[in-house]
């Protein structure tokens, strides 16, 4: 971080680095969708299931036709310890968006390794994918799935639109951990895997 108040030194372009391509934005990017999403897949992250209310008629093909909606996304990150606030994200074509954008509230339920079964549903099962899903009631009445390595109830505190995604802050409420522990379930390189130590 430079000095406060100090101007921003030119860069080896010469004038300011925001002024480098004529409007303050980015340049173009110099490589197709394929090879950012290939790119992008080699980050490991976590797996997470996020729940909320179903609020209306879903259209044909989205992720409930119960009281609930779910699905599953990779994109959970933290942003704040005081206030306790996390991130995910959500593509703006997404049939279930409505009901995620207009709640009051959502569960992010972090999955364990052994919960591949339910990434898998809540990613593509058409219908009602809670039918035969063990869960239990949070305090604003939202799924907490059974063996969730932790939960995050959330109050949906802001929304931001970008590119083909609505990007979602949440205020966590209440959160837990699942008292015996487990290996999380990782997404990465296209394949699903677990953790382990490394040696030293």
């Amino acid at each position: 971080m430079g000095t406060p108040g100090a101007e921003r030194p030119p860069d080896s372009h010469g004038g300011n680095p925001a002024n480098r391509h004529g409007r303050g934005g980015a340049a173009s990017p110099d490589f197709d969708t394929q090879h950012f999403r290939r790119t992008l897949s080699q980050f490991a992250t976590g797996v997470t299931v996020i729940t909320t209310r179903a609020r209306g008629n879903l259209s044909s093909g989205a992720a409930a036709s119960g009281p609930f909606v779910g699905i599953t996304a990779s994109s959970f990150n933290s942003v704040s310890l005081d206030p306790p606030l996390v991130l995910w994200s959500m593509a703006t074509r997404a049939n279930s968006l409505p009901m995620f954008r207009d709640g009051s509230h959502y569960i992010v339920n972090v999955l364990s390794a052994s919960q591949l079964d339910l990434c898998q549903r809540f990613a593509t099962l058409k219908g009602d994918r809670f039918a035969g899903v063990d869960y239990r009631l949070s305090e604003t009445g939202l799924p907490i799935l059974a063996d969730a390595l932790a939960w995050f109830e959330c109050h949906n505190r802001s929304r931001y639109d970008e590119g083909d995604h609505v990007i979602f802050v949440g205020e966590v409420e209440r959160c837990g951990v699942l008292d015996r522990g487990g290996q999380p379930l990782v997404f990465q390189g296209g394949g699903f895997s677990t953790t382990a130590p490394l040696d030293r």
